[in-house]
């Protein structure tokens, strides 16, 4: 291995000489440059490595001081294909690193992942210089800044523990700054054949499980559902137009009070929702009876509802936006006050809009069924929970 322990320490202890001569690793590192590797699941992993990547050997070398500098390198590759095990995926990076000269590697994911029941936020090796991060638990606002500081704190502590030749961090310190400080540290003893890390941070409690869902719904970025659902879109388009210019919907839109309205709203929602879902097969059920396994399938069932829910409110919305244009330019004042009997106000067009969209909405919920159940998951789901999802179901059907 190019890159162990004991070689760490002779640099650290500034042995020169003929070991620096043969130990390429060990020469760069004696003039003051660590290579940091940032190792990216494809897609939004890789893209938020490579725009952190621009500005952070400076600030890496701003940070540490002693004027040290990192040379930064992205590597995009699914080294969670096929596994959402800490351990598993701390033992690839592990090999990944250990056949190229770098100091660091820092690998990002957007799977959350867990160890023995918790919700793990970041995994580190010391000895080897590894740190895995998983970004659903920096939640859903800030992504890339809040990504930005964690990688920054891993590479501070790991270069640190390297230029110091510590092989493990205190039990009573936290190491990280204070980015991190909020988590969870916790201890899983000596590296071994069992555990690939000495020291991992994890999100705990109500906060923490409303961190990684809503870092979990912004991976799948629900407000790119409608665009993906091209038939149940034009289904709800046509309904609208239609609904519209029917005296029916006028005098209807004008005998309902607000409360009801909210409830033809609230009701048209949930149905498009609960058949987006039922359509699409997207309720994930767990075939494990261990409690982390129903643990998880309850963590993707709540991330699905919300981001089906926050796409079709935004699919909502367009359509009343929608309907009340082409009710302000299709829609007569007297034809519609002698069906109505009530003048056509600024109120009316709104109450009409409101009214026809949920019309719409249940039109769109109709059209849905057109849709495959691929062309639904894609909407609904990021590339790699897709990926996830397919290799779950292939696993089930196997």
């Amino acid at each position: 291995m190019a890159w162990t322990l004991p070689r760490r320490r002779l640099w650290a202890l500034g042995t020169g000489g003929a070991a620096d001569e043969k130990d390429p690793l060990m020469q760069v590192s004696s003039q003051g440059v660590t290579v940091v590797a940032l190792l990216a699941d494809p897609y939004a992993p890789t893209e938020i490595a490579r725009r952190m990547a621009r500005s952070l050997s400076a600030r890496l070398a701003e940070k540490s001081g002693e004027g040290r500098r990192f040379d930064v390198e992205v590597v995009s590759e699914p080294f969670t294909s096929g596994t959402e095990d800490p351990p598993t995926l701390m033992r690839r990076i592990m090999e990944r690193g250990s056949a190229e000269n770098w100091d660091i590697v820092v690998a990002l994911t957007d799977l959350p992942l867990h160890s023995y029941g918790r919700r793990l936020a970041v995994n580190l090796n010391h000895e080897h210089g590894l740190a895995l991060l998983s970004l659903p638990s920096l939640g859903g606002l800030r992504l890339l800044t809040r990504a930005r500081r964690a990688v920054e704190e891993a590479v501070l502590d790991l270069a640190g523990r390297q230029t110091t030749g510590a092989e493990a961090p205190p039990r009573s310190q936290t190491i990280l700054g204070p980015f991190v400080k909020r988590l969870a540290p916790i201890h899983p003893g000596p590296i071994g054949e069992k555990e690939t890390d000495d020291l991992r941070y994890v999100v705990s409690g109500p906060r923490g499980y409303l961190r990684v869902l809503f870092g979990m719904v912004r991976a799948n970025r629900p407000w790119l559902l409608v665009t993906g659902l091209s038939k149940a879109l034009a289904a709800a388009l046509a309904m609208g137009a239609i609904a519209t210019l029917d005296s029916t919907t006028w005098s209807l839109a004008e005998a309902l009070s607000a409360p009801r309205l909210v409830i033809a709203m609230v009701g048209s929602v949930g149905l498009m929702i609960g058949w987006l879902i039922v359509d699409g097969e997207l309720w994930h059920r767990s075939t494990e009876g261990a409690p982390e396994a129903r643990q998880r399938a309850r963590l993707y069932n709540a991330s699905t509802v919300l981001t089906v829910g926050i796409g079709v409110l935004v699919c909502y919305v367009g359509l009343l936006v929608i309907n009340w244009v082409w009710a302000l330019f299709i829609l007569n004042d007297k034809a519609f006050a002698s069906v109505t009997r009530t003048p056509l106000h600024a109120e009316e067009y709104v109450t009409l809009a409101w009214f026809v969209a949920s019309v719409a909405t249940v039109g769109g919920a109709l059209g849905s069924g057109l849709e495959s159940d691929d062309a639904i998951r894609a909407a609904a789901y990021s590339k790699r929970e897709q990926e996830r999802r397919q290799r779950l179901q292939d696993d089930h059907d196997d």
